[in-house]
């Protein structure tokens, strides 16, 4: 096995979605939310992924079924984070090394930030290491708790935070990094003692400050990247944070998008250098468009599309792709 291992937390419901679909397949400019976390987890070589599932869990399963790097653990009861890790125990009962802990509901995730996160917990030498993000508004978040020194003690949910803590703007966005077998016998001495009556994964984090281990923490979360989706309102703005993202990446590679605005485009769309996309086109699915074209304005692109200089007539002034 890996020196490394991911778990991806995916299992929750999410009432505040009102779906009758798992909560991760929700889409996020043509993807998957789960898609992203683990494009993101694969960036950082983990071995295996250890996906916890729930509500919804065979559609899960159906969708990413495909994938051989990708172990199914199923969480039959939502008990909470730190329960859906242990869900987990019989797979790594004997590994050694280290398991990243990332929730499957934040599709705005980057690569970058997770080699900070591991770049962190070896520099540090720790048990434990929490990227942790700087937010104007903290709102329910778990607040980051340090000593007077400025080391890590604790992480306290929003909801069992005392007054003083509320101030904290230091959060946690559930980036975490764990010596694995520290991890779990940490959380074999969590207990519900909370708000919610859970089992949390960041009860874990003092367990292992108590125990004499070093937790570190590296504040290298973006405050966009702290969004987590729990409504369709949450929805509506990552997917439009990830659009920027996506237009911004194809304008850097040598694409002239007119107006950003008015432009709409997949996540699987790929366009050559050189091409320009006019105001209010919008481009669905995995279409692919050479070097060179003009599309649009007023353009619509179907999955499956391809636009070449030689076919750019149908596609620029009909404005529709098949």
């Amino acid at each position: 096995m890996a020196d490394r291992v991911a778990i991806v937390l995916a299992a929750g419901i999410s009432s505040r979605m009102k779906t009758k679909m798992a909560k991760v397949l929700h889409e996020v400019c043509g993807r998957p939310m789960l898609a992203y976390v683990l494009d993101a987890c694969r960036a950082v070589r983990v071995g295996k992924i250890y996906v916890v599932i729930g509500y919804g869990g065979e559609q899960i399963k159906e969708h990413f079924g495909g994938a051989d790097d990708i172990v199914w653990v199923q969480q039959h009861q939502q008990n909470g984070t730190g329960h859906a890790v242990l869900c987990c125990k019989d797979y790594l009962a004997d590994f050694e090394g280290e398991t990243l802990v990332v929730c499957g509901d934040g599709p705005l995730i980057r690569a970058e930030t997770l080699k900070a996160l591991i770049a962190g917990h070896e520099e540090a030498g720790s048990a434990a290491t929490l990227a942790t993000a700087v937010l104007d508004d903290p709102t329910g978040y778990g607040r980051i708790v340090r000593d007077d020194k400025g080391n890590v003690t604790g992480i306290v949910e929003h909801n069992d935070c005392s007054e003083e803590q509320l101030g904290i703007c230091e959060v946690n966005p559930s980036y975490y990094l764990f010596d694995n077998k520290i991890l779990f016998e940490a959380l074999a001495k969590v207990t519900p003692d909370n708000a919610k009556n859970e089992y949390y994964l960041t009860d874990a984090v003092a367990m292992i400050v108590a125990g004499g281990h070093k937790v570190a923490a590296v504040s290298a979360v973006r405050a966009e990247e702290a969004i987590g989706v729990n409504s369709r309102v949450q929805l509506s703005d990552v997917g439009k944070i990830m659009q920027c993202r996506i237009q911004q990446e194809l304008m850097l590679g040598g694409v002239t998008i007119v107006d950003p605005d008015s432009t709409w485009i997949d996540a699987r769309a790929e366009i050559g250098a050189d091409s320009v996309i006019e105001p209010f086109t919008y481009i669905e699915g995995a279409v692919r468009i050479g070097s060179g074209c003009r599309v649009g304005p007023f353009a619509y692109l179907k999955d499956g599309a391809t636009v070449t200089q030689e076919n750019i007539n149908e596609f620029g002034t009909k404005g529709h792709g098949s």
